[in-house]
């Protein structure tokens, strides 16, 4: 059974599909949330649901990222994940950390990549007109969001829709397709996943 540690940063909306997805006949089982943020609501959220959980605060390192990712990776050995999904975890990850997990980390982006990698993408969206909005789960790499893409769903940018408004859709979205993206790439299922929603 494929061991899979999810890194958060917040809530954990991701997280909680994630992890209630993986049950029954699912080919992975979570067995760590971790969290840069000790007050994190997602870790909570996670022991709640049975799941061990840990965090490594990442402001005592300052800018020292060598040291904050050595601890991070010794945290994650400790319980022998074979994969890691980022779900909202809001630290940049250096080249030297991700070739550790070369093939074995995926993130979820609320964009349609490659467009608007990095932050406010529902703003972004909404500033050039697009039509259509949505999410992309990803291989992470050594560029920021640049990763080949394992699978998106596009939702429809509706007349009078502020950030807001777009950015629930499109959660609702994300909270569809990482389970099923992560489900695919543990079975090794070839190809991308892309799916279409409507206005709901």
């Amino acid at each position: 059974m494929t061991r899979v540690a999810i890194l958060i940063s917040g809530g954990g909306s991701n997280m909680v599909q994630l992890v209630r997805a993986m049950a029954g006949d699912f080919p992975a089982r979570p067995c760590l949330v971790a969290s840069n943020d000790p007050a994190a609501g997602g870790l909570a959220r996670a022991q709640d649901m049975g799941v061990p959980t840990a965090h490594l605060d990442h402001r005592p390192f300052g800018a020292d990222r060598a040291a904050f990712e050595a601890q991070l990776q010794q945290l994650l050995l400790d319980h022998s994940p074979d994969i890691i999904c980022l779900a909202g975890f809001m630290r940049i990850l250096t080249p030297e950390f991700t070739a550790l997990w070369a093939g074995r980390m995926l993130n979820i982006h609320p964009s349609l990549l490659p467009k608007y990698k990095g932050l406010h993408t529902h703003a972004r969206a909404l500033a050039a007109g697009d039509s259509h909005a949505g999410c992309s789960v990803h291989l992470v790499t050594g560029e920021l969001d640049g990763g080949p893409i394992l699978g998106q769903a596009r939702v429809p940018v509706l007349p009078g829709d502020d950030e807001g408004r777009l950015a629930a859709r499109v959660l609702r979205a994300e909270h569809q397709l990482y389970p099923q993206v992560l489900r695919r790439f543990v079975d090794g299922t070839a190809g991308r996943l892309d799916l279409e929603f409507g206005e709901g």
